[in-house]
């Protein structure tokens, strides 16, 4: 395989090959922990999502037919490369997104669990039999792939999200369009040639790299069925009402406000641990990243100055340096988005524990960093709590006891997911059933669901009926058929005017 190029233009991958697409514009891709703009993305225009589209419809006929078991084994050649090149795409997204290396790693192998899932699509893709549902009669369903189907990602899981719909997609017996961030955009293209050296016949994958000219193109085009999406809930919402007002089928997640609740009963160094690494974890760019600690009781108390101690001691650095625990913010504007947040909670009135704003890290002076910031007395009607700022804020809120703790969560209008620290079972129990949130974590302070469960929240975290990847996704990209089926023999003699019955 071609070794990846980290000055070359970022291009379009279009039936099997990298292509420089129609259009003009350009965009920098940036190294965040240096400020440097090593390369430019090639962004698309409506032509190139038609010939992209173009290319897969014509090869979506056969593969579509291609025996379920045949597709597994491509995607088994893939996983194999997956695996062995995972080092190589870990440091291709430190380099453009900035979180660190360890953490890339393991982004990578949350993708590779996805793609080894969907490895089992012979299994998957079974459907239910009914024999004699009437006299002489049999009544089968079968699931067959939509067609044309698109994904559009986020910059902050660059390899982890595009795996959690193409792998099952392609499997399934689809072609796939992938938009990827204009953030950070080579994961992509690395993922689509390992396809091609897996066997994937060319058209099947498909990259347009681009902004919202394509994300539009995608969203209008009559042969695109379906259309997935990671990303904030205003373009969440967006995408899903745009999507279905042309009549795809679409799955959007949305934003989220992630909360950690911690009781007085819990084991406060579990505790601190989790919300130092969920909170300050990828500078908090994680849609399940913790942003909100409600602190039950006089826990507070007892916790504010351990996390202020580990907020003030963060490591932070470029994220390829081993003994890095944070990187840089992915872009400028989101650095100063950021830090525009901690200025607002002060502002409001939240007690200001832990200050990150104008970190700077020796050498890399010119990079995106921000330190690890920490507010106390944070309050329902702050924006600091209502809005997702997607870095390194921890929020604390303080709570009288259990119920105000669920009711508070509860109230919030995402849903995507939340944390429990307790050794008590029963309040553990009642967490879990009484919690209006999709993805539930006791003890457990980052619940992403593994590959075959699913993943998705509630309210407005997420725009559809379906969540990804697992037996969800599987269901997302293909649609039921039933057939009934009887034979001449068995056929009454006449005319039937009545609705048909079992008789």
């Amino acid at each position: 395989m071609q070794a990846f190029n980290d000055t070359a233009d970022v291009a379009h991958f279009i039936h099997g090959e990298v292509v420089r697409g129609s259009g003009q514009r350009t965009q920098p891709i940036f190294n965040p922990a240096t400020g440097e703009r090593p390369r430019q993305l090639l962004l698309g225009e409506v032509a190139d999502v038609g010939t992209a589209v173009a290319s897969a419809k014509a090869a979506f006929p056969k593969w579509s037919n291609t025996p379920p078991i045949r597709r597994a084994r491509v995607m088994l050649r893939f996983l194999e490369l997956m695996n062995r090149h995972s080092n190589e795409l870990a440091a291709i997204i430190t380099a453009e997104h900035g979180k660190v290396f360890s953490d890339a790693q393991g982004e990578v192998a949350r993708g590779i669990d996805v793609i080894e899932f969907s490895c089992g699509i012979p299994q998957l893709l079974k459907g239910d039999y009914t024999e004699q549902v009437s006299t002489g009669m049999d009544n089968w369903t079968v699931r067959q792939a939509l067609g044309v189907v698109a994904g559009i990602t986020p910059f902050n899981f660059p390899c982890m999200v595009p795996c959690w719909m193409f792998p099952v997609a392609i499997a399934a017996g689809n072609a796939f369009i992938l938009k990827p961030s204009e953030r950070d955009p080579s994961a992509s293209l690395f993922m689509a040639k390992l396809l091609k050296e897996a066997g994937l016949p060319d058209g099947i994958f498909n990259v347009v790299q681009g902004d919202k000219v394509v994300v539009d193109a995608l969203l209008a085009h009559p042969e695109v069925k379906a259309v997935s999406f990671v990303g904030s809930t205003p373009i969440a919402n967006y995408i899903y009402e745009t999507g279905a007002r042309n009549g795809k089928r679409v799955q959007a997640l949305g934003g989220a406000k992630n909360h950690m609740v911690v009781m007085p009963d819990a084991d406060l160094d579990q505790a601190v641990d989790a919300l130092v690494g969920a909170g300050y974890g990828s500078a908090g760019e994680r849609c399940m990243a913790i942003s909100v600690a409600v602190l039950v009781g006089d826990v507070a108390d007892k916790i504010i100055p351990r996390l202020a101690e580990r907020a003030r001691n963060l490591v932070v650095k470029n994220g390829m340096e081993p003994d890095a625990e944070m990187g840089p913010i992915v872009t400028r504007q989101a650095l100063e988005r950021i830090e525009g947040y901690i200025a607002t909670g002060v502002d409001e009135g939240a007690k200001l524990v832990v200050d990150g704003r104008g970190l700077k890290v020796e050498g890399h002076e010119d990079g995106f960093f921000t330190g690890g910031t920490l507010f106390d007395n944070v309050t329902p009607d702050m924006r600091i709590y209502k809005e997702e700022i997607f870095g390194p804020v921890l929020a604390c809120v303080r709570v009288n006891d259990f119920t105000e703790a669920v009711d508070l969560i509860n109230a919030h209008e995402f849903g995507n997911g939340v944390a429990c620290y307790t050794r008590d079972g029963h309040i553990a129990r009642e967490f879990g059933r009484r919690i209006e949130v999709g993805m539930v974590g006791i003890n457990v302070p980052i619940p992403v669901p593994m590959a075959w469960h699913g993943f998705g929240g509630w309210k407005r975290s997420l725009f559809g009926d379906t969540h990804a990847y697992g037996e969800e996704g599987v269901r997302f990209y293909t649609k039921q058929k039933s057939i009934m089926q009887r034979w001449p023999e068995s056929i009454e003699k006449g005319t039937e005017f009545a609705m048909p019955t079992a008789k």
